[in-house]
């Protein structure tokens, strides 16, 4: 057995998700160099197929156990592609986890990332949803992604607008086992263009005593702001915020506005499209800091649900719909889960 190739069977998946919940699969199938990933899936847990392709376990819920074989890249190596002055290509592998490689960045001295510190996850995993934060998402700095496709056995390498990024939003998610991300490659730059103007970087900065901010100093003020508004996963079992913020129609978002005038309202991807605070909808709910045994919601933000110890997949997915439901019932507008849902549907 080639020895990049690690397989166990009837595997816990308890410490492999950041809501901490029981889970097992049948088999578990690590593959160091994604080079090897053809024969890893000639193997015989994954002749039948593959049930799920496993990252940091920070953007799912398993509801139920996955149905068949798991595979998870564990290959962490990072390197400059290319350098152009002040412009760099970084290529990171799957495994690499997000936030070292965000710190990572920052000490080679690209500039980009800084806003999206402190996210859990891997590289990998990170174009699947588009992983976004503080007025930044991570499209905004992919320059290619590197993927294989195991019903074709082709490898592809799709650059950014082939990704087809949304919010929240990619051609993987929309097609979430087609391909398989092996790596990413993030063009970057020497010359900071620092974005704070969102959710209190700026004040943020200002209590740290910078006047004039690095990079570094805005990464160091968003671990902060994260440090303080969202839970460690590794005390608290969560998978950061649950539902993503709803678009709505304008001529909607206006109607509630007269209703609710401390409703938060950002524009849309186009003029006639309004985005809103879930975190609001859901805090005007009444759900912030609720707690039903072992699953509940943050009690400093609204967004997140959380598992106290011994909760289920499925009794913080039954949390997640009733909340929801009342979202729906009393403004009209529906809110979606940003996490992938393994062993239910929404």
């Amino acid at each position: 057995m080639n020895p990049n190739i690690r397989i166990v069977r009837d595997a816990s998946l308890r410490e492999r998700n950041t809501f901490g919940v029981a889970a097992r699969a049948p088999w578990l199938v690590s593959v160091d160099n994604a080079a090897d990933l053809p024969e890893a899936l000639q193997a015989a847990p994954l002749r039948d197929g593959l049930a799920l392709a496993l990252g940091g376990g920070s953007n799912l819920l398993f509801a139920g156990d996955p149905g068949g074989a798991v595979l998870e890249l564990s290959g962490r190596d990072v390197r400059v592609l290319e350098q152009d002055g002040d412009r760099a290509i970084l290529r990171a592998d799957a495994g690499v986890q997000w936030h070292g490689l965000v710190m990572q960045s920052l000490a080679l001295g690209y500039a980009g990332l800084e806003n999206l510190a402190l996210i859990p996850g891997t590289a990998g995993a990170c174009p699947i949803q588009n992983i976004g934060a503080y007025g930044v998402e991570v499209r905004d700095f992919i320059h290619a992604v590197e993927a294989f496709e195991p019903a074709s056995g082709q490898w592809h390498r799709f650059d950014n607008a082939a990704c087809a990024f949304a919010y929240r939003d990619s051609r993987f998610k929309q097609a979430p086992d087609r391909y398989l991300i092996t790596a990413v490659e993030f063009a970057l730059s020497r010359t900071p263009s620092l974005k704070l103007d969102y959710a209190g970087i700026g004040e943020e900065l200002a209590a740290m005593g910078v006047d004039a901010p690095s990079a570094q100093n805005v990464a160091e003020a968003v671990i902060a702001i994260r440090s303080r508004k969202l839970p460690d996963p590794a005390v608290l079992g969560n998978a950061g915020s649950f539902f993503k913020n709803p678009i709505v129609p304008a001529t909607q978002a206006e109607a509630l506005l007269a209703d609710h005038p401390a409703m938060p309202v950002f524009r849309g991807a186009d003029a006639d499209t309004r985005k809103l605070s879930a975190a609001w909808l859901i805090d005007a709910c009444g759900w912030k800091g609720h707690r039903d045994g072992g699953a509940g919601v943050s009690a400093a933000h609204a967004l997140v649900l959380v598992n106290h110890g011994g909760a289920t997949g499925l009794q913080l997915l039954d949390l997640a719909r009733r909340i929801a439901d009342s979202v729906r019932a009393r403004f009209g507008v529906a809110i979606e889960p940003e996490p992938r849902i393994v062993g239910a549907r929404w």
